[in-house]
């Protein structure tokens, strides 16, 4: 394949120029060959890709470049040129860079002949550099722990044939306060691998020029931290760092380099004096009488046990005897939890706490006070198994929330508790299943009818495949799905099927007798026709191993039967019937399912053999009834005759002539 392209790149290039000597000083005359995503070579004694996107790099930073400013060695080359084409030398245009590299561990090991050791490409790119403030870049600073990563990460070649080296670096820096700030939060100012260790001068922590050399390290932190020295002078005077080398601590003495984590410090008004008057257990508010009362030990317990309470019950003044005295507003949730917050508002609950509603639920009433838990806290209120009763607070029959919506859905958690979803929680205890939050979400709850609602119809698929998420794959490829099904109907969702909160095992015998009707009440004709046949008859006497509309259609990835794809297509027919009679064939599978006598242009041949085997029977009913009806008169005048003739007989005690004698009076003739 290699040759074939080399010898097409050889003769357009004669044929264009008309020489057999032609100098490649244009990008195009590169891109006659280069263009091809086909193109391999060799490069340094392995086979890569040739292919070069012009578009790509037309838009890097090098665009406005010609190709022989990079690959000098080419500018005089005849084409096609030598396939092994020597390493382009970053250093003519970045000297600056190159001289850093060069005497980094990384130059340094190039020099040696590592063949691991990075070059620029390996960090940069080739042909689709662009500028390091790009989002785009290469190295921009949320991929840099992945950049250095690939040779860094715990397992990696690099890693593990280090004399003496830390583990686990990557996977610590990520946990850590900056690794959090950058990767989690996006903050692209927290530090990264290069703001420590430089892009391009990294040097051992040993070595006395190195960025984290033991004395070096603090103007390091610096350049970030500005204010290192008034944070710390409690702790030492900054500027004995640089003077009194490996007596005094340095940063990464207190701070891990890879393991920074937060630090606490005692905030400036003591939780001890909060709790001089709220450990007392008769403190109740004079307002209404609603208990002061803290446990210390729950809030110790909880997930704000580093925090203050002045951090919470901000106002206070702590000069006063009673600092609380001035708190004048409620505590905000989302002075830290700012997401969350905002989720809160434009939630039925926000907004009803926004209309001032006393039934709207606030934080702490699914969260608790001072005790608040996370979720994988058995004990906390929002522990999965322990949703249904703190949802049920309000939304369970005749609570405040429940009321509402009286007269459209009644005994929602009573529902939910008997559900697949509801046993497989409450009975089972598996807390993987689906609560109330993982559907309607825990803090964005919005009505159904509203477009932005996780339980919005078109919305159903994708809360429902959060778990289900192979199913929702398949439905999302079916007739029924709005990207598939171009329809003015409205079309069915998991809820219409499954139901919301009473969902039952698919292979329960209820289910499957009544998935006929809940099919039915989109495709009314088609379900007619199935009760005409001999599944449907079978399936209305209760027997579930005949087959239901899903055993042939499909459940979830229902799709025409002229899709190759579909279970009733031609290529799939056969094995879709052979599910359930093993030996079926081509001729077995031509069974109209759903022919009736209904349809005359669909079906003529079963319309007019119906109608005309009815009319046959019908036409001799009636003509059967008329000649009795007119036969009766004669029959009745035959029968007075005859009983005439008996009593003149019985009189005269001679047998009357033409007429047998009457075998029931016990007369001989």
């Amino acid at each position: 394949m290699r040759k074939a392209v080399h010898t097409t790149c050889l003769i357009v290039t004669v044929l264009l120029a008309g020489s057999k000597s032609i100098l490649a000083q244009e990008n195009a005359d590169c891109l006659m060959c280069h263009d091809d995503k086909a193109l391999k070579g060799k490069a340094r004694g392995r086979t890569v890709s040739m292919h070069v996107d012009e578009k790509k790099f037309s838009s890097s930073v090098h665009g406005s470049l010609t190709c022989i400013t990079c690959h000098i060695d080419l500018a005089r080359s005849e084409l096609p040129h030598a396939e092994d084409v020597p390493r382009v030398d970053c250093g003519i245009c970045h000297s600056n860079e190159q001289e850093q590299h060069a005497a980094s561990l990384h130059g340094k090991a190039i020099s040696r002949g590592d063949a691991l050791a990075p070059h620029c490409s390996d960090c940069h790119g080739t042909h689709d550099i662009v500028s390091v403030s790009s989002s785009e870049s290469a190295v921009a600073p949320l991929k840099i722990p992945f950049v250095c990563g690939r040779c860094h990460q715990e397992g990696s070649v690099v890693q593990k044939q280090r004399v003496i080296h830390q583990d686990h670096i990557i996977d610590n820096y990520s946990e850590s306060i900056h690794g959090e700030g950058l990767l989690r939060k996006g903050l692209i100012v927290a530090p990264t691998c290069a703001s420590c260790h430089t892009a391009h001068r990294i040097l051992p922590h040993t070595d006395p020029a190195s960025s984290i050399a033991r004395r070096n390290i603090a103007t390091t932190c610096a350049k970030c931290h500005g204010q290192i020295e008034s944070v710390h002078r409690k702790v030492i005077k900054g500027e004995l760092w640089e003077k009194r080398a490996h007596i005094l601590p340095a940063c990464i003495d207190c701070h891990q380099p890879h393991k920074i984590r937060k630090v606490f410090y005692d905030q400036g008004m003591a939780d001890a004096d909060c709790m001089r008057c709220h450990e007392n257990r008769d403190l109740s508010a004079k307002s209404d009488g609603r208990s002061l009362f803290v446990r210390l030990d729950d809030l110790n317990h909880s997930r704000h046990a580093k925090i203050a309470c002045s951090q919470c019950h901000t106002g206070v003044t702590a000069s006063r005897l009673r600092p609380c005295e001035t708190i004048t507003q409620k505590v905000d949730c989302s002075s830290c939890h700012a997401e969350v917050g905002a989720q809160y508002q434009t939630s039925m609950h926000g907004r009803l706490l926004a209309q001032n509603d006393p039934n709207a639920p606030t934080c702490k009433e699914c969260h608790g006070t001072h005790g608040v838990g996370g979720r994988t806290e058995p004990r906390s209120p929002i522990f999965a198994t322990n949703i249904p009763a703190l949802c049920g607070k309000c939304h369970r029959e005749g609570e405040k929330a429940a009321v509402r919506y009286a007269g459209t859905q009644h005994e929602i958690i009573e529902h939910y508790t008997e559900s697949i979803h509801g046993k497989g929680l409450m009975k089972s205890g598996l807390t993987v299943t689906a609560t109330c939050t993982n559907c309607h979400t825990a803090h964005r709850v919005l009505p159904k009818t509203d477009s932005a609602s996780s339980v919005n119809p078109k919305n159903v698929p994708t809360t429902c495949g959060r778990c289900h998420h192979g199913i929702e794959e398949q439905f999302s490829l079916s007739i029924h799905a709005t990207k598939v099904g171009h329809t003015d109907r409205e079309l069915p969702m998991c809820s219409d099927c499954h139901s919301a909160h009473t969902i039952r095992r698919a292979d329960e015998e209820g289910f499957k007798l009544d998935i006929m009707t809940k099919c039915g009440r989109c495709h009314e004709s088609i379900a007619e026709t199935y009760f005409d046949t001999y599944h449907g008859k079978v399936s209305q006497l209760g027997y579930t191993k005949t087959a239901k509309c899903y055993d042939c259609h499909g459940a979830h990835d229902i799709l025409p039967t002229s899709d190759p794809r579909s279970h009733l297509s031609r290529e799939n027919v056969v094995g879709t019937c052979q599910k359930c009679h093993p030996g079926a064939t081509r001729r077995f599978a031509g069974y109209l399912t759903h022919a009736t006598h209904h349809d005359p242009e669909k079906y003529p041949f079963l319309f007019w053999t119906f109608w005309g085997m009815t009319s046959l029977l019908i036409g001799t009913f009636v003509f059967g009834g008329i000649h009795t009806l007119l036969w009766l008169p004669r029959a009745l005048q035959m029968r007075r005759a005859r009983s005439r003739l008996s009593k003149m007989n019985i009189e005269n005690d001679e047998p009357s002539r033409g007429i047998p004698p009457d075998e029931g009076n016990g007369r001989g003739a």
